[in-house]
């Protein structure tokens, strides 16, 4: 891919410190306009690779182009394109939101309308209140106003709404996915993984500092893993049948009159993510099929797991 069509590319990235090996072998490319996320338990590397991608952490080996430059390399000028939201920042406490923002629009040639900011972030009662007065959440919210006031070409969004109450979230995603249909490329980390699925376009999964899987929203882990299951209770037992055709399941239990305790379960990206997880940590377990760990690098392999027979679970 080109300059043009690619925000961010990685190739074989690496990181070490020490004898302890952050990252092996990490490939991905996030394309102009789509929100990637890149997903995976604590310490599993997903910090480490963003603080790569944005320039505050040298790479061990391997390549990595952000906006069609070098992060180790890149100066003031590559830096304004970005836009990052950490974990946790510690703006100062003794100014307003609104005093904050117009300083940081201060650093871009083409900023941002900070009232407008300010609106998009739901914080216009609490414009004129002082940073160190606002709760978790709000000073949240500010953090993502900062991350977004300069126009980015690529945001980073790192585990974004941690504080945020329902609605909140809901007003954030709106956001996002606003900033997306300008243009902007976004690199998402979350553990909501409801968040993931309504943002994301595609997700890299990351586990022991290994990329494991890669792919669209809708297709990571293979099509087996998202193969429904039917459950139902029969003569005291609960039984569940995985099949792709559940309609017709449903049916043919139905001939009889409606199943006691019916369910038709579709797995969510989060069952898909946390097999992928156990499969990756428990490859020998009875409870997961082995996966190839390999198959990142492979999208167009299907996961050759197939597992149609009807299980006994007990009530």
């Amino acid at each position: 891919m080109t300059e043009n069509s690619t925000a961010v590319s990685v190739r074989d990235l690496s990181k070490s410190y020490g004898g302890v090996t952050a990252l092996q072998g990490v490939t991905f490319d996030i394309h102009r306009g789509e929100t990637f996320a890149l997903l995976g338990p604590n310490g599993a590397g997903k910090s480490t690779t963003i603080e790569i991608l944005e320039g505050y952490r040298d790479r061990s080996s391997g390549h990595a182009e952000v906006l069609g430059v070098d992060p180790q390399k890149g100066g003031i000028a590559w830096k304004a394109r970005l836009g990052i939201v950490l974990q946790s920042t510690g703006e100062p406490g003794a100014v307003t939101v609104r005093e904050q923002l117009a300083h940081f629009a201060g650093f871009y040639a083409n900023p941002r309308p900070v009232d407008e900011v300010i609106a998009a972030v739901g914080l216009e009662e609490k414009a004129g209140t002082l940073i160190r007065k606002l709760s978790g959440g709000q000073r949240r919210r500010v953090d993502v106003a900062l991350g977004i006031i300069g126009r980015p070409e690529l945001l980073f969004l790192d585990e974004p709404t941690t504080g945020f109450d329902p609605e909140a979230r809901r007003q954030f995603w709106e956001l996002i996915r606003s900033l997306k249909a300008e243009g902007t490329s976004i690199l998402l980390t979350t553990h909501y993984l409801d968040e993931a699925a309504q943002l994301g376009d595609r997700a890299g999964i990351i586990a022991d500092g290994r990329l494991i899987d890669i792919g669209r929203i809708d297709e990571i882990g293979g099509p087996d893993a998202r193969v429904p299951v039917v459950r139902w209770r029969e003569s005291g037992v609960v039984r569940e049948q995985r099949t792709t055709a559940p309609g017709l399941l449903v049916a043919e239990l139905a001939r009889d009159g409606e199943p006691d305790g019916l369910e038709v379960i579709r797995p969510s990206l989060e069952d898909v993510y946390l097999q992928l997880i156990a499969d990756y940590e428990h490859p020998e377990s009875e409870l997961s099929a082995p996966r190839d760990a390999h198959r990142a690098t492979h999208p167009g392999n299907p996961d050759s797991r197939s597992d149609s027979a009807e299980e006994e679970v007990p009530a």
